[in-house]
């Protein structure tokens, strides 16, 4: 592990230096580090930390405000390179992607959306805070293969279960895969509310629908 690029990104999170974690990240892909190791390895463990000290009030929502400022400016910086990577082609799955209803986080969720699309897929990301039914609309309007769920917080993970069981109740369950994934969201979980995939990080996600994209 990189510990010069860990603890940069460490310092900026908790001082909200946007300007010190972009360049930290341009360093780090300059000197040829893989564009989602800085992500997966790097940034969401940083910011995983911030979510704990939250949780535990050590610091306060300006501070987690800035740290979302920081995670968005590495996103930036490493994007492009992962674009380049594109393999769009004819005939692409099409994934209805957001954060559920009680839950604003989208820094995974927006990685998973970058990594869908640089990977083949047409992706409808409805943004956070998602209404269950919003969801099972768009899957219906876009007429999606796959509705991927994202939830940071133990109280909108029932939301994701209440999916399903409206898909259920309407009949409507065989229409779409349904993939769930997130910080607190775990294999045991996604297989008691009957999801058909769980992604533990955005390139388990892309693996996932994939797969289930041509059951």
């Amino acid at each position: 592990m990189n510990r010069e690029l860990l603890d940069k990104l460490q310092d900026a999170a908790a001082n909200g230096e946007v300007e010190k974690a972009a360049a930290a990240t341009k360093e780090a892909l300059a000197a040829g580090m893989d564009p989602i190791d800085i992500f997966e390895n790097y940034l969401v463990p940083v910011m995983d930390q911030v979510g704990e000290k939250f949780g535990r009030l050590e610091i306060f929502l300006p501070d987690l405000m800035m740290a979302a400022d920081v995670a968005k400016a590495v996103k930036e910086v490493i994007e492009p390179s992962i674009k380049d990577r594109a393999t769009i082609g004819e005939g692409r799955s099409c994934v209805v992607l957001g954060t559920v209803m009680g839950d604003v986080h989208d820094i995974g969720k927006n990685m998973v959306s970058l990594l869908l699309e640089v990977n083949g897929f047409k992706v409808i990301d409805l943004g956070t805070n998602v209404p269950v039914f919003d969801f099972i609309k768009a899957a219906e309007k876009e007429q999606a293969q796959i509705i991927a769920m994202s939830s940071l917080l133990t109280t909108s993970m029932p939301y994701m279960a209440e999916l399903i069981k409206a898909l259920e109740e309407t009949g409507k369950r065989k229409n779409w895969k349904v993939v769930v994934g997130g910080g607190p969201v775990s294999p045991e979980w996604a297989k008691s509310i009957g999801a058909d995939g769980y992604g533990k990080d955005a390139r388990e996600a892309v693996e996932v629908c994939r797969r289930l994209s041509v059951e």
